[in-house]
Parts: structure tokens; sequence; C-alpha cells
């Protein structure tokens, strides 16, 4: 094989220095800036040394694929263009990544939902596409809220998913999250989930890393598959005889493959508690009563514990921060001494509550809830009066709450 020569400390051609990863988002100089989350984004991709975007308009993420189109006008970008729909835009995601190249998309909602049969087919072709989820309402009648349900579609699908809870989430994780995917023993593509809306279009202070510093460049050749060349196009495996001439074989090799993707999900643990610092973070984790959060409901969460402070109850918090690979060992040790674990969500169907059940022993502990959806926001006294509720406690109605 090839000697691959290190880029570290030479220069683009917008003169960013290709920095260590590390040193970059760990030991260099930050600068507080008053950013959307959507602007953040943009920084973020201002660093990444991609080479392709492909983008498809729907709110709320439409934002940050214009403004990663001025990304492209001002040359940090390799290639940038609107695909025809969200569907054709993941697949030519795929075929930009077949081709060697460091990807990124954004989506929201129903895109993600027209999209989703591209994301196991990401997953099994083993390419390392990162894509930004903005979530919002994907029921009839029609929302552009916020609202998480679409995330209980991409858990099962092969990706990486982690649910950023502010935009200082985002930006890390942008870059971050492609030196997890990008691992040669990984090699899977990224969903970044957040709270459409509540972070794509709030203000808030970011910590910054220096504009003049980006990630070294992408090596397709680290992949554990081939990048796609004259020799080894995309399709060759639907062209082998085992697909064509033996249905035994087809199966063995497609259930053995399917059973790699997640080895790889499962591999990609180490590498994503490195750079994350951990899979989740903890507050007051001896306390007998838990909210266990990921996603701006852990925001909510914290609010509802400074609320019950004040009544003299004491609450611990649990943040999730990556849901694939699933935190299933630090989830049980961190609610331990929980008698009462409560799970605010932005969705109807409790889908962080479900796995948090099925993960811990004694799940009879978890209460589902509160639930707020299609775009509604969750008062951090909606979570406090639930909690109260359930110890039993006297709890002031909300009916006059703002009056």
């Amino acid at each position: 094989m090839a000697e691959t020569k290190s880029h570290i400390g030479t220069q683009n051609k917008k003169g960013q220095t290709y920095t260590d990863p590390w040193k970059m988002l760990n030991e260099a100089p930050r600068k507080p800036s008053f950013y959307t989350g959507s602007e953040v984004i943009k920084e973020a991709i201002r660093r990444a040394s991609c080479d392709v975007m492909i983008a498809y308009p729907i709110t709320p993420q439409s934002e940050a694929a214009a403004l990663i189109g001025e990304l492209f006008a001002e040359g940090y970008i390799g290639d940038y263009f609107r695909g025809e729909s969200e569907f054709a835009v993941m697949s030519q995601c795929a075929g930009a990544a077949f081709g060697g190249a460091r990807v990124f998309t954004t989506t929201a909602g129903p895109g993600t939902m027209r999209a989703m049969e591209n994301f196991p087919m990401w997953a099994g072709a083993r390419l390392p596409i990162q894509m930004i989820v903005t979530c919002r309402g994907i029921n009839s009648p029609l929302s552009i809220q916020p609202d998480t349900l679409e995330i209980a579609y991409l858990l099962n699908t092969g990706m990486l998913v982690w649910h950023a809870e502010t935009a200082q989430d985002f930006f890390d994780w942008i870059l971050k999250g492609y030196m997890v995917s990008e691992e040669p023993d990984v090699h899977l593509p990224l969903a970044l989930c957040c709270d459409g809306f509540f972070v794509t279009h709030t203000k808030d202070v970011v910590n910054l890393t220096p504009t003049d510093m980006c990630l070294p460049p992408y090596d397709p050749y680290r992949s554990p598959v081939p990048c796609m060349d004259m020799e080894c196009p995309p399709v060759r495996m639907m062209r082998d005889p085992f697909v064509m001439k033996s249905n035994y074989i087809s199966y063995a090799t497609h259930a053995s493959w399917q059973q790699e993707v997640w080895a790889a999900v499962e591999r990609s643990r180490k590498h994503t508690i490195h750079w994350l610092d951990g899979l989740i973070d903890t507050e007051n984790a001896d306390a007998e009563v838990m909210i266990v959060a990921s996603g701006t409901a852990v925001s909510q969460g914290r609010e509802a514990i400074r609320l019950l402070d004040d009544e003299g109850v004491r609450c611990g918090l649990v943040k999730v921060k990556s849901l694939r690979p699933w935190p299933g060992e630090e989830i049980r040790e961190a609610t331990k001494n929980a008698k009462h674990i409560f799970v605010p969500e932005f969705n109807v169907t409790g889908w962080l509550a479900k796995e948090i059940k099925a993960t811990i022993p004694n799940s009879e502990r978890v209460h589902a809830g509160p639930h707020v959806c299609g775009g509604m926001t969750m008062p951090p006294e909606i979570i406090v009066s639930e909690i109260k509720t359930a110890l039993g406690l006297r709890s002031e109605s909300l009916a006059g709450r703002g009056s």
C-alpha cells in the first residue's frame, strides 16, 4: 500500500491550515460569537474541509443549506448543488461518497421520511456521509414546528445517531462527527439531529475555533471497502454471480453484512466516547428522582431541576448525547439509585422512554413523559408537575400560567 502523506501543517486554497483535529477542537483558542444554529452549521462546515454539499429546501433546514451555498461561492467547499427532491439528494450524496468525497447534507421532517430508503443503503455501503436533521413534525395535519418523531425512524437504519442540545453541541459535533464516522473500523454515516427552530432559529453564544484552521481532508483509501473507481464500481455487488445465481449465498451474504454494519456501530463506541467525552453527561447521579432526556428537552429538564430544588425536591439529570451507539451501560449505572425516572420528549410516541425501558432493570421506574408534539413548547413547569404528581406532592394547576 502506498504511504499516505500527512496534510497537517499545510494550507488549502483559502489559506486555512490543516490542523490536528484534537488540537483544533480541544486546545485552540475559541472566540465567543452570537449566532443562530443555522449560522453555526455554516461556521462548522467552513472548517470541515467538505468536498460536496447537496441541498434541497425544506423548513427549518433551508437557511443552513442556503448559507452553505455562500461557502461554496467563497471557495470553502469543492462542489454544491440542489437535488430534484430529498430522495434525489440522498442518492446523489451516495454517488459523491462512492467517489471518495467528504459529503455533507441537511434535511428535516417529511424530507427525512421521503429520503428514508437511502439511509440503510448508506450504512450498508459504508459511506461516512454526515447529515444534519433539524427535526420537525411529520404527521398530518401539516406542521413545520419542532417534533422529534423522525429520530425513531433513523435509529434502525445502521447510521450513527447523535442528538444535540445546543448550538455549541452542533458546532463541535459536526467536526467531531467526521472524525468518528471516517474511522476505518467504523466508516458509517452520521445523522446529527437537533430540535428544529429551537436550535436552528434562535441565537446563542457559541465558542468558535479560529477560521484559519480546518480539518485534514478525507482520505477515502482508509475505507474498509474500496471507493469507486473503474475496477470497483458501486454496482459490482449486484452483478456478482452469488446474487444472480444462488439465493442461499445471497441470503448468507446480506445477513452477515447487516451484522457487520451493526458491529461497526458498536465499534464506533470507543471513538464516540473519546470525541464527545462520553455518551452521556450526568448531574446529581445519586438522586432518587432522575430526568433522562436528549436534545432541547435536556435544557427544559435543567430548568425543572432548578424549580424543584426551590421546593426542596432533589432531582438528577442524564443528558443522552449519542443514541447510536446506545449508552445502555452508562444509563444503567447513572440511574441505579433512582426510584423514579422521567423522560420528557418532543414527540407523541416516547421512543426514548422505550429505549430506556428496554435497557434498565426494574423498568417500571420509568415515567414516559411528559410529551409535547406538533411544535408545542415544553414549559419546565409541566415536567415539575409530572414529577410532583408521581411523588404524591401537591402540584398547582398550570391553567392560569402567564395570566
